[in-house]
């Protein structure tokens, strides 16, 4: 098989208009905030148990294609000593593993930030291979300001999102390409639909220049919502305001557009990937890649308590059901479990 003929069967099987992605990628530092949210300490053998009770809830398959896994995670195993990759797997679920290093402040003084972790990414790749996982995450953040992101801010981002990529398709294994506009501000709509359209200008001409081949590619961008200390946009805006931005830059060759929730409550993920779906008619599979959307409501539930694994899987199971309703623009309110 060559390398070509591996890229293409991973997207195949993320890819059939009826699943997303769980991403359960969190950094040391995130899952520990999470976590102590729910009064668990975050320990290896917490992470293990946790990580791998989602990963092994049955029915998770129906409706995830693919999970975003961290480093540790990728080299751990149940407490029946099965890899957690292949615990996935077993499900249908594809494993793939965040490839970035975390981000820093971009030298120049510019008020942008760049993500780290290019050095020795090939050898990296050929391990994670041998481990399972068929694709991979990086993450460029953009903060907007009045002034950000800027040129500079745009092109070192766009950069490293390009080569990033293009080691992944040297390597056989499929680029999620996820530059995230941050949510945190008081910018309104509009700001935000300005900002994601220079960066997702900016992302493909840098592919382009890299010779990344865009069909075998995920986009995983920010939905167009207002900035969280402004109004919350009603679904409806925020599905048009996408869209329309979408249709300005990313070319019909990407087959996937897998948004993140950034920030969003669950909820509101879910409403605005149906409102997507319901206005949609684009060339390109709208689904989701959530982290925290899909797994806080398991994770309330869990709380580091065995006992409650089969409800924590159940929670986790649901919100992935609601999300497949979502991009089959058939979601309801009503559907909701009761608070």
């Amino acid at each position: 098989m060559t390398i070509q003929d591996e890229l293409q069967e991973t997207i195949a099987g993320l890819i059939d208009g009826q699943r997303g992605i769980l991403a359960a990628d969190e950094s040391t530092g995130t899952i520990a905030k999470r976590f102590s949210s729910v009064g668990v300490e975050s320990n290896e053998e917490n992470r293990r148990n946790y990580r791998a009770a989602l990963l092994s809830s049955e029915g998770l398959g129906e409706f995830v294609s693919g999970v975003i896994l961290f480093e540790e995670t990728l080299g751990q195993s149940d407490p029946t000593g099965a890899p957690l990759a292949q615990v996935a797997a077993s499900q249908k679920i594809i494993p793939g593993i965040k490839v970035d290093k975390g981000k820093g402040l971009l030298p120049g003084g510019s008020g942008d930030m760049i993500t780290y972790g290019l050095d020795g990414l090939a050898d990296r790749l050929q391990e994670y291979k041998k481990q399972g996982a068929r694709f991979a995450k990086w993450r460029e953040v953009y903060p907007v300001t009045l002034h950000n992101p800027t040129e500079l801010g745009l092109h070192a981002n766009a950069e490293m999102l390009a080569r990033y990529a293009a080691i992944c398709q040297s390597e056989g294994v499929v680029p999620i390409v996820e530059p995230e506009v941050l949510m945190d501000g008081a910018h309104s709509i509009g700001r935000s639909a300005e900002a994601n359209e220079q960066v997702w200008h900016s992302v493909f001409h840098a592919l382009h220049k890299h010779g990344v081949i865009l069909e075998l590619i995920l986009l995983k961008p920010s939905m167009v919502t207002p900035g969280s200390e402004s109004s919350r946009a009603e679904p409806q805006q925020v599905a048009e305001y996408t869209l329309r931005s979408l249709r300005r830059t990313v070319p019909a060759a990407v087959p996937s557009i897998n948004f993140l929730s950034g920030g969003q409550a669950a909820e509101e993920a879910t409403a605005n990937l149906n409102a997507l779906n319901q206005l949609s008619g684009a060339p390109w599979q709208l689904s989701f890649s959530y982290g925290r959307a899909l797994q806080q409501p398991a994770l309330a539930v869990w709380r580091g308590q065995s006992e409650n694994t089969v409800a924590a899987q159940s929670a986790l199971v649901k919100r992935a059901h609601l999300n497949h309703l979502a991009m089959l623009g058939q979601y309801q309110e009503n559907l909701e479990p009761k608070a």
